[in-house]
This record gives structure tokens, sequence and C-alpha cells, in this order.
């Protein structure tokens, strides 16, 4: 019993010193900065141009046109270009890449972008713009362009004159489901 009120009032002792330290107003310590160091730059040195030259002639060079696939060039025939007119007076305007078949230039507004054909699985026409994060999807009925880093679409709506056609023939002929019935 003895040992217990001994315990006891050696805990009481110290929550009263700890409980003393953190009522007592704390100091502000002073740091000392260290001297600043001037860093100078060091120039690169320049590849000689003899090492150049032999890594030159040693890497194939491929242009963009030949990095494409045949099933992609293929799509390339088929997409939609000059300007494209799309919902709320917006345009989309497709140019093919005179030196690099199989490419193509699309700008709306102040936006360009530089775009491939890319295979997909449900055969729409698709081409994408890695870089800029952009692709444009072309349809039957219509054509988008949207803006994959941000999740938007940047033109819907677009039709080319090709697909103002299909859009018309789609509401006076509907197409057959998978069961052969027309949907209506």
């Amino acid at each position: 019993m003895l040992a217990l009120v001994a315990a006891a009032a050696a805990l009481a002792l110290l929550m009263g010193v700890a409980q003393a330290q953190s009522s007592a107003p704390a100091k502000a310590k002073t740091v000392k900065k260290a001297p600043v160091k001037k860093v100078t730059s060091t120039a690169k040195k320049p590849v000689p141009s003899r090492t150049a030259k032999a890594v030159e002639s040693a890497t194939p060079v491929q242009t963009p046109s030949q990095r494409l696939t045949d099933a992609e060039r293929a799509i390339a025939g088929n997409v939609h270009t000059g300007r494209i007119q799309c919902e709320l007076g917006a345009n989309v305007t497709v140019t093919p890449d005179e030196k690099n078949p199989g490419f193509f230039h699309i700008t709306t507004g102040k936006q360009s972008y530089y775009m491939h054909p890319v295979e997909s699985r449900t055969g729409a026409i698709r081409m994408e713009d890695t870089r800029a994060g952009a692709m444009w999807l072309q349809l039957g009925n219509k054509s988008m362009l949207l803006n994959q880093k941000l999740g938007q679409r940047v033109a819907d709506e677009c039709a080319a004159p090709a697909q103002v056609e299909f859009a018309a023939r789609m509401k006076t002929q509907p197409p057959t489901d998978l069961l052969g019935t027309v949907k209506n």
C-alpha cells in the first residue's frame, strides 16, 4: 500500500512539472542564415561534329507517313476535309498535310491540332493529336472534336455534306438492328 501511495505522489509531481513547462512562455529561437553562394553556370560542351554525323548516319530517318500502318493510311482516305459546319455557329477546318500523307491539320477558332488516323474497334474514323490530347471522331452522320485532357467537346454536331446526306437517309430509311427488325 505504501508503494502505491509513493507511485501516486511521483505521478502527481511529474504532472505538475509538465504543466508548469507548458504554461511558461516559449522563447523565440533565432536561426542564423547560411551565407548565399553564387552559382556560376557551366556551359555544356558542344557535341563534336564528327560524333553528330556518325549518329545521324546510323539513325534511320522515318517520315511521319512511313510510321502509319496500311490500315491507318486506308482510314486517312475516308476523312472528310474542308470547312465543316458545327452546332452553335462553330466550324472546323480539316486540311490534309501535303508533305505527310495521312496526317491532317485541324483548326477551330484559335485552336490548331496535327492529327493522324488511329484504328478503332467500332469502325468510326478516329484521328488523334497525342501531344495536345485532342481527338477528331467522324461518324456516318456527324463528327466531333474532343479535348481528352479536359474531357470536353470542343466542337460537336459537325457535318460535312456527305454526312448531312447520310443523316437524311437515316431518317427516311432507318437502319436494321442485329435481329433484322427495322428501328423506328
